[in-house]
Protein backbone atom coordinates (compact mmCIF):
# COMPACT_ATOMS: atom_id res chain seq x y z
CA UNK A 1 0.00 0.00 0.00
CA UNK A 2 1.28 3.18 -0.49
CA UNK A 3 2.52 5.05 2.61
CA UNK A 4 2.60 8.76 2.87
CA UNK A 5 3.50 9.30 6.37
CA UNK A 6 6.80 9.95 5.93
CA UNK A 7 6.80 12.40 2.88
CA UNK A 8 3.55 14.30 4.05
CA UNK A 9 4.68 15.84 7.75
CA UNK A 10 2.09 17.76 8.11
CA UNK A 11 -0.84 15.10 7.62
CA UNK A 12 -2.56 17.30 4.65
CA UNK A 13 -4.36 14.92 2.20
CA UNK A 14 -5.08 16.08 -1.42
CA UNK A 15 -8.33 13.84 -2.17
CA UNK A 16 -10.42 13.62 -5.59
CA UNK A 17 -13.88 12.83 -4.84
CA UNK A 18 -16.24 11.26 -7.93
CA UNK A 19 -19.26 11.00 -6.55
CA UNK A 20 -20.74 9.26 -9.79
CA UNK A 21 -24.13 7.92 -10.09
CA UNK A 22 -27.04 6.98 -8.55
CA UNK A 23 -26.97 6.24 -5.02
CA UNK A 24 -23.13 6.85 -5.14
CA UNK A 25 -23.35 10.43 -4.12
CA UNK A 26 -25.25 9.80 -1.37
CA UNK A 27 -22.90 7.29 0.12
CA UNK A 28 -19.96 9.27 -0.77
CA UNK A 29 -21.49 11.80 1.26
CA UNK A 30 -21.59 9.92 4.40
CA UNK A 31 -18.42 8.57 4.12
CA UNK A 32 -16.97 12.40 3.75
CA UNK A 33 -19.07 12.78 7.18
CA UNK A 34 -17.47 10.25 9.24
CA UNK A 35 -13.46 11.24 7.43
CA UNK A 36 -14.32 14.85 8.61
CA UNK A 37 -15.48 13.36 12.09
CA UNK A 38 -12.09 11.42 12.24
CA UNK A 39 -10.07 13.86 10.79
CA UNK A 40 -10.76 16.15 13.46
CA UNK A 41 -10.07 13.66 16.36
CA UNK A 42 -7.14 12.81 14.39
CA UNK A 43 -5.72 15.88 13.41
CA UNK A 44 -4.98 15.10 10.21
CA UNK A 45 -6.96 17.45 6.98
CA UNK A 46 -8.27 16.13 3.78
CA UNK A 47 -8.08 18.83 0.89
CA UNK A 48 -10.97 17.39 -1.09
CA UNK A 49 -11.78 18.22 -4.53
CA UNK A 50 -15.02 17.00 -6.33
CA UNK A 51 -15.47 15.78 -9.96
CA UNK A 52 -18.87 15.33 -12.21
CA UNK A 53 -17.86 12.17 -13.86
CA UNK A 54 -20.47 9.79 -14.53
CA UNK A 55 -23.45 9.02 -16.19
CA UNK A 56 -24.84 12.25 -16.24
CA UNK A 57 -22.03 14.50 -17.42
CA UNK A 58 -21.79 11.62 -20.32
CA UNK A 59 -25.58 12.18 -21.48
CA UNK A 60 -24.87 15.96 -21.40
CA UNK A 61 -21.97 16.15 -23.27
CA UNK A 62 -20.74 12.93 -24.76
CA UNK A 63 -17.88 12.73 -22.77
CA UNK A 64 -16.66 10.03 -20.16
CA UNK A 65 -12.90 11.22 -19.04
CA UNK A 66 -9.85 12.34 -20.72
CA UNK A 67 -6.22 11.63 -20.63
CA UNK A 68 -5.65 15.00 -19.44
CA UNK A 69 -8.53 14.34 -16.71
CA UNK A 70 -6.95 11.45 -16.52
CA UNK A 71 -3.75 13.01 -15.42
CA UNK A 72 -4.82 15.49 -13.46
CA UNK A 73 -5.76 12.61 -11.10
CA UNK A 74 -2.05 12.02 -10.60
CA UNK A 75 -2.08 15.44 -8.51
CA UNK A 76 -3.95 13.77 -5.60
CA UNK A 77 -2.99 11.49 -2.77
CA UNK A 78 -5.94 9.13 -3.38
CA UNK A 79 -9.64 9.23 -5.05
CA UNK A 80 -12.93 8.19 -3.04
CA UNK A 81 -15.30 6.53 -5.81
CA UNK A 82 -18.99 6.48 -5.18
CA UNK A 83 -20.11 4.35 -8.01
CA UNK A 84 -20.65 3.92 -11.55
CA UNK A 85 -23.39 3.06 -13.80
CA UNK A 86 -26.40 4.51 -15.51
CA UNK A 87 -29.81 3.08 -16.32
CA UNK A 88 -29.47 5.63 -19.67
CA UNK A 89 -26.35 4.81 -20.45
CA UNK A 90 -25.12 1.43 -22.48
CA UNK A 91 -23.69 -0.67 -20.75
CA UNK A 92 -19.75 -0.91 -20.99
CA UNK A 93 -19.14 3.07 -22.02
CA UNK A 94 -18.99 4.18 -18.38
CA UNK A 95 -17.39 0.82 -16.53
CA UNK A 96 -14.47 1.13 -19.77
CA UNK A 97 -14.50 4.18 -20.32
CA UNK A 98 -14.16 5.46 -16.57
CA UNK A 99 -13.44 2.60 -13.95
CA UNK A 100 -11.04 0.37 -16.28
CA UNK A 101 -9.62 3.62 -17.64
CA UNK A 102 -8.51 5.02 -14.63
CA UNK A 103 -7.68 1.86 -12.87
CA UNK A 104 -5.44 0.94 -16.31
CA UNK A 105 -3.81 4.47 -17.04
CA UNK A 106 -3.19 5.26 -13.14
CA UNK A 107 -1.58 1.39 -13.01
CA UNK A 108 -3.61 0.09 -9.95
CA UNK A 109 -2.38 -2.75 -10.38
CA UNK A 110 -4.07 -4.79 -7.78
CA UNK A 111 -7.44 -5.13 -6.42
CA UNK A 112 -7.49 -5.76 -2.72
CA UNK A 113 -10.85 -6.82 -0.76
CA UNK A 114 -11.25 -7.83 2.79
CA UNK A 115 -13.82 -10.12 2.95
CA UNK A 116 -14.69 -9.75 6.90
CA UNK A 117 -17.89 -10.86 8.75
CA UNK A 118 -18.68 -7.83 11.33
CA UNK A 119 -20.58 -8.70 14.65
CA UNK A 120 -23.79 -8.92 14.57
CA UNK A 121 -23.78 -8.92 10.31
CA UNK A 122 -26.21 -11.59 9.09
CA UNK A 123 -24.30 -14.45 6.90
CA UNK A 124 -26.13 -16.96 4.58
CA UNK A 125 -23.69 -19.33 5.65
CA UNK A 126 -25.32 -21.12 9.04
CA UNK A 127 -22.81 -21.73 11.80
CA UNK A 128 -20.40 -19.42 10.41
CA UNK A 129 -19.52 -16.34 12.54
CA UNK A 130 -16.95 -13.03 12.35
CA UNK A 131 -13.57 -16.31 13.61
CA UNK A 132 -14.90 -17.91 10.33
CA UNK A 133 -14.73 -15.22 7.82
CA UNK A 134 -11.78 -13.03 7.70
CA UNK A 135 -9.78 -12.79 4.61
CA UNK A 136 -8.20 -10.97 2.05
CA UNK A 137 -8.79 -11.25 -2.01
CA UNK A 138 -5.42 -9.47 -3.65
CA UNK A 139 -6.70 -9.64 -7.59
CA UNK A 140 -4.89 -8.71 -10.29
CA UNK A 141 -6.12 -5.41 -11.74
CA UNK A 142 -4.82 -4.39 -15.20
CA UNK A 143 -4.54 -7.57 -17.35
CA UNK A 144 -6.00 -10.51 -18.20
CA UNK A 145 -9.59 -10.73 -20.03
CA UNK A 146 -10.40 -7.36 -19.04
CA UNK A 147 -7.22 -5.88 -21.85
CA UNK A 148 -10.47 -5.79 -24.04
CA UNK A 149 -8.33 -7.85 -27.14
CA UNK A 150 -10.28 -9.49 -29.26
CA UNK A 151 -11.80 -9.93 -32.32
CA UNK A 152 -15.25 -11.35 -34.52
CA UNK A 153 -14.55 -13.42 -37.44
CA UNK A 154 -17.97 -13.14 -39.42
CA UNK A 155 -19.83 -11.23 -37.35
CA UNK A 156 -23.42 -11.88 -37.52
CA UNK A 157 -23.26 -15.11 -39.23
CA UNK A 158 -23.61 -18.38 -38.52
CA UNK A 159 -20.63 -18.96 -38.37
CA UNK A 160 -19.47 -16.27 -36.44
CA UNK A 161 -16.44 -16.76 -34.16
CA UNK A 162 -15.92 -14.28 -31.07
CA UNK A 163 -12.38 -14.19 -29.70
CA UNK A 164 -11.44 -12.75 -26.44
CA UNK A 165 -7.78 -12.25 -25.09
CA UNK A 166 -6.52 -13.02 -21.55
CA UNK A 167 -3.12 -10.89 -21.78
CA UNK A 168 -0.66 -11.41 -18.78
CA UNK A 169 2.49 -10.67 -18.59
CA UNK A 170 5.41 -12.23 -16.49
CA UNK A 171 5.89 -8.35 -15.22
CA UNK A 172 2.13 -7.85 -13.81
CA UNK A 173 2.07 -11.27 -12.63
CA UNK A 174 4.90 -11.28 -10.40
CA UNK A 175 4.50 -7.25 -9.32
CA UNK A 176 0.97 -9.39 -8.17
CA UNK A 177 2.14 -12.00 -6.26
CA UNK A 178 4.96 -10.19 -4.58
CA UNK A 179 2.33 -7.98 -3.56
CA UNK A 180 0.44 -10.52 -2.17
CA UNK A 181 3.30 -12.20 -0.60
CA UNK A 182 4.06 -9.18 1.39
CA UNK A 183 0.34 -8.32 1.80
CA UNK A 184 0.16 -12.03 4.12
CA UNK A 185 3.46 -11.73 5.88
CA UNK A 186 2.02 -8.76 7.15
CA UNK A 187 -1.15 -9.05 7.94
CA UNK A 188 -0.57 -11.13 11.70
CA UNK A 189 -2.70 -14.02 10.86
CA UNK A 190 -1.62 -17.18 9.54
CA UNK A 191 0.76 -16.06 7.02
CA UNK A 192 -1.19 -18.26 4.36
CA UNK A 193 -1.84 -17.53 0.84
CA UNK A 194 -3.37 -19.18 -1.42
CA UNK A 195 -3.34 -18.78 -5.88
CA UNK A 196 -6.46 -19.22 -7.17
CA UNK A 197 -6.78 -20.20 -10.69
CA UNK A 198 -7.28 -22.97 -13.59
CA UNK A 199 -4.28 -24.34 -14.53
CA UNK A 200 -5.72 -27.52 -15.90
CA UNK A 201 -7.66 -26.09 -18.71
CA UNK A 202 -5.70 -22.34 -18.61
CA UNK A 203 -2.77 -23.96 -19.71
CA UNK A 204 -0.95 -20.92 -20.74
CA UNK A 205 -2.28 -17.94 -18.93
CA UNK A 206 -2.12 -19.99 -15.53
CA UNK A 207 0.64 -22.04 -16.09
CA UNK A 208 2.61 -18.44 -16.05
CA UNK A 209 0.62 -17.53 -12.91
CA UNK A 210 1.72 -20.55 -11.39
CA UNK A 211 5.15 -20.95 -12.16
CA UNK A 212 5.59 -17.78 -10.79
CA UNK A 213 3.80 -17.66 -7.78
CA UNK A 214 6.66 -21.27 -6.95
CA UNK A 215 8.99 -18.77 -8.05
CA UNK A 216 8.35 -15.94 -5.54
CA UNK A 217 7.65 -18.07 -2.65
CA UNK A 218 11.14 -19.09 -1.97
CA UNK A 219 11.85 -16.03 -1.25
CA UNK A 220 8.71 -16.00 1.52
CA UNK A 221 10.08 -19.33 3.71
CA UNK A 222 7.89 -17.98 6.23
CA UNK A 223 4.69 -17.41 4.31
CA UNK A 224 2.78 -20.94 4.07
CA UNK A 225 1.36 -21.64 0.01
CA UNK A 226 -1.27 -23.40 -1.16
CA UNK A 227 -3.24 -23.77 -4.66
CA UNK A 228 -7.01 -24.22 -5.66
CA UNK A 229 -8.82 -24.44 -8.65
CA UNK A 230 -11.31 -21.30 -8.79
CA UNK A 231 -14.28 -23.45 -8.51
CA UNK A 232 -13.18 -25.43 -5.29
CA UNK A 233 -12.50 -21.80 -4.31
CA UNK A 234 -16.03 -21.22 -4.67
CA UNK A 235 -17.20 -24.44 -3.04
CA UNK A 236 -14.64 -24.20 0.19
CA UNK A 237 -15.48 -20.17 0.64
CA UNK A 238 -19.04 -21.36 1.39
CA UNK A 239 -17.98 -25.07 3.12
CA UNK A 240 -14.81 -23.63 5.12
CA UNK A 241 -14.36 -20.06 4.56
CA UNK A 242 -12.13 -20.02 8.27
CA UNK A 243 -9.53 -21.74 5.18
CA UNK A 244 -8.59 -18.33 3.63
CA UNK A 245 -6.13 -16.33 4.89
CA UNK A 246 -5.30 -13.81 1.87
CA UNK A 247 -6.07 -15.40 -2.17
CA UNK A 248 -4.49 -14.14 -4.98
CA UNK A 249 -5.63 -14.64 -8.56
CA UNK A 250 -6.38 -13.09 -12.04
CA UNK A 251 -8.33 -10.47 -12.60
CA UNK A 252 -11.49 -12.08 -13.60
CA UNK A 253 -11.55 -14.97 -11.47
CA UNK A 254 -10.89 -12.09 -8.73
CA UNK A 255 -14.02 -10.20 -10.12
CA UNK A 256 -16.36 -13.43 -9.19
CA UNK A 257 -15.21 -14.61 -6.43
CA UNK A 258 -14.97 -11.07 -5.03
CA UNK A 259 -18.86 -10.88 -5.10
CA UNK A 260 -19.63 -14.03 -3.41
CA UNK A 261 -16.93 -13.32 -0.66
CA UNK A 262 -19.62 -9.52 -0.11
CA UNK A 263 -22.43 -12.02 0.15
CA UNK A 264 -20.88 -14.50 3.12
CA UNK A 265 -19.52 -11.29 4.67
CA UNK A 266 -23.34 -9.86 4.56
CA UNK A 267 -23.83 -8.13 1.41
CA UNK A 268 -22.92 -5.27 -0.95
CA UNK A 269 -23.97 -3.13 2.28
CA UNK A 270 -20.94 -3.56 3.45
CA UNK A 271 -18.07 -4.44 1.29
CA UNK A 272 -15.43 -1.95 0.30
CA UNK A 273 -12.16 -2.07 -1.95
CA UNK A 274 -9.26 -0.71 -3.04
CA UNK A 275 -7.61 -0.40 -6.69
CA UNK A 276 -3.78 0.26 -5.60
CA UNK A 277 -1.15 1.74 -7.13
CA UNK A 278 1.25 1.31 -4.08
CA UNK A 279 3.54 3.71 -5.91
CA UNK A 280 1.27 5.88 -7.02
CA UNK A 281 -2.44 7.10 -6.81
CA UNK A 282 -4.87 4.63 -5.87
CA UNK A 283 -8.82 4.77 -5.59
CA UNK A 284 -11.35 3.55 -3.18
CA UNK A 285 -14.91 2.16 -3.29
CA UNK A 286 -17.74 0.77 -2.17
CA UNK A 287 -18.50 -2.55 -4.21
CA UNK A 288 -22.42 -2.29 -4.45
CA UNK A 289 -22.78 -0.16 -7.85
CA UNK A 290 -25.05 2.57 -8.44
CA UNK A 291 -28.65 0.60 -6.90
CA UNK A 292 -30.64 3.23 -9.25
CA UNK A 293 -33.74 2.17 -7.84
CA UNK A 294 -32.67 4.03 -4.36
CA UNK A 295 -31.35 6.73 -5.74
CA UNK A 296 -32.81 9.91 -3.37
CA UNK A 297 -35.00 7.83 -0.92
CA UNK A 298 -32.38 7.79 1.49
CA UNK A 299 -32.41 4.20 2.34
CA UNK A 300 -28.98 2.70 0.99
CA UNK A 301 -26.44 1.30 3.41
CA UNK A 302 -23.30 3.87 3.35
CA UNK A 303 -21.46 1.41 5.55
CA UNK A 304 -19.18 0.06 2.56
CA UNK A 305 -18.29 3.61 1.35
CA UNK A 306 -17.53 4.45 4.89
CA UNK A 307 -15.38 1.81 5.40
CA UNK A 308 -13.62 2.30 1.58
CA UNK A 309 -12.92 6.04 3.22
CA UNK A 310 -11.11 3.29 6.50
CA UNK A 311 -9.46 1.45 3.53
CA UNK A 312 -8.20 4.60 2.29
CA UNK A 313 -6.73 6.31 5.51
CA UNK A 314 -4.88 3.19 6.07
CA UNK A 315 -3.12 3.43 2.68
CA UNK A 316 -2.30 6.85 3.27
CA UNK A 317 -0.79 5.71 6.71
CA UNK A 318 -3.52 7.53 9.07
CA UNK A 319 -3.64 3.79 10.55
CA UNK A 320 -5.09 4.46 13.67
CA UNK A 321 -7.88 7.07 12.24
CA UNK A 322 -8.84 3.89 9.79
CA UNK A 323 -8.26 1.48 12.47
CA UNK A 324 -11.16 3.57 14.79
CA UNK A 325 -13.36 3.72 12.19
CA UNK A 326 -13.52 0.47 11.43
CA UNK A 327 -14.14 -0.73 14.73
CA UNK A 328 -16.75 1.42 14.99
CA UNK A 329 -19.07 0.52 12.09
CA UNK A 330 -18.10 -3.42 13.94
CA UNK A 331 -20.51 -1.78 16.76
CA UNK A 332 -23.05 -0.06 15.11
CA UNK A 333 -23.51 -2.91 13.10
CA UNK A 334 -23.69 -4.94 16.33
CA UNK A 335 -25.69 -2.68 18.46
CA UNK A 336 -28.08 -0.66 15.97
CA UNK A 337 -28.50 -1.86 12.41
CA UNK A 338 -31.17 -4.29 12.14
CA UNK A 339 -30.08 -4.91 8.40
CA UNK A 340 -27.70 -3.93 5.87
CA UNK A 341 -30.06 -4.02 3.37
CA UNK A 342 -31.30 -1.16 1.85
CA UNK A 343 -34.71 -0.14 3.66
CA UNK A 344 -34.48 -2.31 6.15
CA UNK A 345 -32.07 -1.31 8.13
CA UNK A 346 -33.93 0.81 10.84
CA UNK A 347 -32.38 3.85 10.13
CA UNK A 348 -32.14 6.16 6.64
CA UNK A 349 -28.65 6.51 4.89
CA UNK A 350 -27.99 9.58 6.84
CA UNK A 351 -28.94 8.82 9.59
CA UNK A 352 -26.34 5.52 9.60
CA UNK A 353 -23.75 7.88 8.54
CA UNK A 354 -24.72 9.86 11.86
CA UNK A 355 -24.45 6.92 13.68
CA UNK A 356 -20.72 6.41 12.54
CA UNK A 357 -19.38 10.00 13.01
CA UNK A 358 -21.12 10.17 16.34
CA UNK A 359 -19.63 6.82 18.05
CA UNK A 360 -16.22 8.68 16.95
Amino acid sequence: MKKTESKNKNRQYKIAVIGGDGTGPEVTAEALKVLAASSKKNGFKLDLTPFDFGGERYLKTGKVISDKEVDGLRKFDAILLGAVGHPDVKPGILEKGLLLKIRFDLEQYINLRPVKLYPGVWTPLRDKGPADIDFVVVRENNEGLYVGEGEFINKGKKNEVALQVSRNTRKGVERCLRYAFEFTRKRNKRKKLTLCAKTNVLTYAHDLWWRVFNEVAKEYKDVTTDYAHVDATCMWMVKNPEWFDVIVTDNMFGDIITDLGAMIQGGMGIAAGGNLNPEGVSMFEPIGGSAPKYTGKNVINPLAAICAGAMMLETLGETKAASEIENTVMKVTQTKLKSLSAGKMGYGTGEVGDLVAGAL
